[in-house]
């Protein structure tokens, strides 16, 4: 084989120079600092903007459950009746057609004139602005009914210093709580009429147990308020505040009164208006802090305060679930690590026993506990329920993460430098198999909280005592009046679904930035 020799003494000396030290090769140091494991995972993380907004989601929804319970002055203990599905109202949008805590109404000239006659006996207009438009045949009133002064009056046993003290309220602030009542024979004839203090006015009996408003010539209804004579009845009623006209009237030169009170053994019956009586209670008597009746998310079927509720059922919730998570990772993690570690005999027979549990139906756990533990809240008989199986799931994950690293040669290598099992699985191993069991952690959450919601909606585990409830108790409560009162399941159902979704969209973003493989990726 011939080769071309290059000959040296063939090159002009002038070709050669001598090297400067300057351009001697030398490693160049590092001009990036080194990136943690947590630190990457998180860079990585930011860059999937789904995830990022999830987690943002996440976070206010959590701060919603946290902050929310100690702003608003209802516990949810509270309750009301009579703003039984009152519905949202923003004191901001008081003069719009939009959450004011109206709802669009159409009846018969007889249901719409009573909520009429309120505003024009009391000042608070049932019928918003007093706006309303009839349909062509006259049949049809439609019109915007405010659900917090659709009360208007009721009747109220009151005890005789309740009756004083009300008189005092009034004369010092100049607001009427107390109207005058009827005689019963003055009273409509309809029984379920009768006891409806708002028929302050001349009725007749319209036939088939119907009551129809009688009106004057002018088309306006006719007080028929109690009047007595001077002298010759007590009704306790010394009040500066009297309605318009009725001070001393006379009639054939008798002066007559109206009557403001029903004397009975207890005290008083009265009529009075429950919009301003609420304002007393709270105010004068409890002093919890209520200054009227509000409620930003409208109230429930029992009148309980949805966003007190929500909140308070929220935060249970988040609690619960992640305090089962926690648990439930622990477990399973020490169970999996042991089982995937060791494998032969000791994982068949752990196996076997993870197989026999999760082989038990979540419902039979469920039905057993509350027979067995009967006495015992079904707060502490859902976590029970949960931990018995939920850790089964968690510990699969780590014993199949371990059977995929144990054998890898940086572990190989460990293990022949000295390093003993408990080394081995928890710092060589079982940091790989974090982000697995993180994600996982994150996706069981949601699923605990979903599983807690669909076991109180159905009724099986009950929450509302005290001041605990949960959010599927909100959600049953509001599919009875679904038709009727749709903001009582709305708020805790579009709850549920941000939740659902942000918990999937964050559990992807941390599967991603938790993966070993994408570890450099991050530039």
């Amino acid at each position: 084989m011939e080769t071309n020799n290059v000959q040296v003494a063939d090159i002009p000396a002038e070709k050669f120079k001598f090297v400067e030290k300057s351009d001697l090769a030398h490693d160049k140091k590092l001009e990036t600092k080194p990136v943690g494991y947590f630190k990457g995972a998180f860079k990585r993380f930011c860059k999937n903007k789904g995830s990022v907004v999830a987690a943002c989601i996440i976070i206010l929804l959590v701060l919603f459950a946290i902050i929310v319970p100690f702003c608003t002055p209802y516990k949810v203990s509270y309750y009301d009746s009579y703003f039984a599905v009152a519905r949202p109202r923003n004191k901001l949008f008081l003069n719009t057609n939009f959450w004011d805590g109206c709802q669009a109404k159409s009846n018969g000239k007889t249901t719409f004139m009573i909520y009429y006659a309120m505003g024009q006996e009391t000042g608070h207009n049932a019928v918003k602005n007093q706006e309303y438009t009839i349909s062509d045949d006259g049949e049809t009133y439609n019109y915007r009914l405010d659900t917090y002064q659709m009360n208007g009056c009721i009747y109220k046993n009151l005890t005789t210093a309740e009756y004083e003290d009300i008189q005092r309220y009034q004369d010092e602030t100049g607001i009427q709580v107390i109207y005058p009542t009827l005689r019963e024979e003055d009273k409509p004839e309809a029984s379920d009429a009768k006891k409806n203090a708002n028929y302050y006015f001349k009725t007749e009996s319209g036939g088939r147990g119907q009551t129809r408003i009688v009106y004057d010539e002018n088309g306006n209804v006719i007080p028929v308020y109690w009047k007595y004579a001077a002298g010759t009845h007590d009704d306790g009623y010394t009040s500066r505040m009297r309605i318009e006209g009725e001070d001393g009237f006379e009639v054939d030169g008798q002066k007559y009164y109206y009557c403001y009170g029903s004397v009975i053994s207890s005290g008083y019956e009265c009529r009075v208006n429950y919009y301003e009586y609420y304002i007393y209670q709270h105010t004068q008597v409890l002093k919890d802090g209520i200054k009227e009746p509000s409620f930003l998310f409208g109230c429930d079927n029992l009148g309980k305060d949805i966003l007190t509720c929500l909140a308070a059922g929220a935060r249970f919730s988040f609690m619960f679930a992640i305090a089962v998570a926690v648990v439930n990772m622990i477990v399973g993690a020490f169970y999996g690590s042991a089982a995937g570690y060791y494998g032969g005999k000791a994982d068949l027979i752990m196996e076997r026993i993870s197989d026999i549990l999760s082989a038990v139906p979540m419902m039979i756990v469920i039905t057993l506990l509350k027979y067995h533990m009967g006495g015992a809240s079904h707060m502490l008989i859902l976590f029970l329920a949960f931990f018995l199986t939920g850790w089964i799931g968690m510990a699969a994950t780590t014993r199949m993460q371990f059977y995929r690293f144990k054998n890898q040669e940086y572990v190989l290598a460990a293990r022949t430098l000295g390093a003993k099992d408990r080394r081995l699985m928890f710092k060589h191993i079982f940091p790989n198999a974090i982000g697995t069991l993180v994600t996982s952690c994150a996706l069981v959450i949601p699923s605990m909280i979903y599983s807690e919601v669909s076991l109180t909606y159905l009724g099986i585990i009950n929450l509302s005592t005290g001041n605990l409830t949960s959010v599927g108790t909100i959600i049953s409560a509001g599919q009875s009046v679904l038709s009727t009162a749709p903001h009582v399941a709305i708020f805790p159902s579009v709850f549920l679904v941000l939740l659902m979704l942000s918990f999937n969209l964050f559990g992807n973003g941390l599967r991603d930035a938790f993966n070993p493989s994408l570890r450099g990726s991050e530039g």
